[in-house]
């Protein structure tokens, strides 16, 4: 059994309530949600938050009845791991067969398409890992042009290697971590304290359905994207 799961907590700074505010045509969370109820290898859905009005919209659409998140996982402070395993803990119960994977998807990065879900899925059957996280190219690569300065001020190279690295192409191969899709096995999630304690490994998505919408310019510009995509 596959089990999808959005994370969707009421507050944010950047963007006042950006999970339910709505972008063309419908709250920023029905994109993924959406995509959830319509793939045809995901057999339930959850959504975890502490916002009354999402919590009522997603068991409307027919996520699972878990309540709403604890206090402790609502705050700025809190990571998607702790989220991740509330929300497999509760949602277990409720269910006829053992969760064999656990998908989640970030609503705020509404850009994905459903082959980006199955190819994500078939990645994690074939390749067995502790969990599957979407990533994309990086931009910037440290080994070549990101900088950071030293005590007196001055730049240097972030991860220098001997000899220095004068062109982008000899440097080593770096991602972006991309919050957008994961798929993740639930022993690994139940036993594990973070992301980085097993075998971890990306599927790379391209970049431009990876944006993720964390200021008031970011949902601008996937806004447009969508808008785009939507009229061909």
């Amino acid at each position: 059994m596959i089990l999808g799961h959005i994370g969707a907590r009421k507050g944010s700074k950047g963007v006042p309530r950006k999970n339910f505010r709505e972008i063309c045509g419908k709250p920023l969370i029905d994109w993924s949600l959406d995509q959830l109820f319509a793939h045809p290898a995901v057999d339930a859905v959850v959504v975890s938050t502490d916002d009354e009005e999402i919590y009522e919209h997603a068991i409307a659409r027919g996520a699972l009845k878990i309540g709403l998140r604890p206090d402790h996982l609502a705050t700025d402070g809190a990571g998607k791991w702790g989220v991740w395993q509330h929300a497999l803990e509760v949602s277990q119960p409720l269910l006829d067969a053992p969760i064999e994977a656990f998908l989640d998807l970030d609503c705020t990065s509404p850009l994905r398409l459903a082959e980006d879900i199955t190819n994500a899925l078939v990645l994690f059957d074939e390749q067995d890992p502790d969990m599957v996280m979407s990533c994309c190219e990086a931009r910037k690569n440290p080994y070549f042009n990101l900088v950071e300065p030293d005590a007196s001020g001055a730049l240097h190279v972030s991860k220098p290697l001997p000899g220095g690295v004068v062109a982008r192409q000899q440097a080593p191969v770096v991602y972006e971590h991309a919050a957008s899709t994961y798929v993740v096995s639930p022993d690994y999630l139940r036993r594990s304290k973070g992301l980085w304690e097993g075998r971890v490994i990306p599927f790379l998505m391209p970049p431009e359905r990876c944006v993720d919408i964390d200021s008031e310019f970011d949902f601008r510009l996937v806004e447009f994207l969508l808008k785009e995509a939507q009229n061909g």
